[in-house]
């Protein structure tokens, strides 16, 4: 669950899959692809949230060599999707909930919170998570070849990503579906560490 890999680089929303690439579902090219792709990523999720659920609530807010707890992921990835798809895509000036959780070394912004040491239920987490993931269902949900081909509006407001950044709206939906498949593979390696504590 690692809180320093592409989540930290200045270059995370330009997605480089050259080494340990995720699968091919993971990087669609159409609409239906990312129907697709969001359809499969909610089934690993679900699995993997079951699996955490087979754990005492405080190992959950354990840290593995010193990652994010599975609750930080979670927080963390509800971050993510409110950047790409509710600032990006959404033209929402300031999406983010008081819990979720940018990367560490993210210089402080207004509007963006930053509280590494909260310490939520699960439920309250996966809550977090389940409107984040709601919002990017909505928006592949309706996407179309048109809309996938376009640019975002220019940001409005301080937050992240910079304000007057636009993307190609496609960028932002592939920068959140790599995020969900690599913080998922850190979340499953993490959980085998602490299923052996517990």
């Amino acid at each position: 669950m690692s809180s320093s890999t592409e989540s930290t680089s200045h270059r995370w929303w330009r997605p480089s899959w050259t080494v340990g690439t995720p699968t091919a579902e993971f990087r669609p090219t159409t609409p239906e692809g990312f129907r697709e792709a969001w359809d499969l990523d909610e089934r690993l999720w679900e699995s993997t949230v079951a699996r955490a659920r087979r754990l005492p609530e405080e190992l959950l807010h354990e840290s593995v060599d010193g990652e994010w707890s599975f609750i930080q992921t979670l927080r963390h990835l509800a971050f993510a999707t409110e950047s790409w798809v509710g600032r990006c895509i959404l033209g929402e000036p300031g999406p983010w909930h008081p819990l979720s959780l940018p990367w560490d070394q993210m210089s402080p912004r207004p509007g963006v919170p930053h509280d590494r040491d909260a310490r939520p239920p699960l439920e309250e987490a996966l809550a977090l998570r389940r409107e984040a993931m709601a919002m990017m269902r909505r928006v592949v949900d309706g996407l179309t070849d048109e809309r996938l081909d376009s640019r975002t509006e220019p940001l409005v407001g301080p937050g992240w990503p910079d304000e007057g950044e636009t993307f190609p709206l496609r960028e932002c939906l592939l920068v959140v579906l790599n995020e969900e498949w690599w913080h998922r593979m850190y979340a499953e390696r993490d959980l085998a560490v602490l299923e052996e504590q517990g």
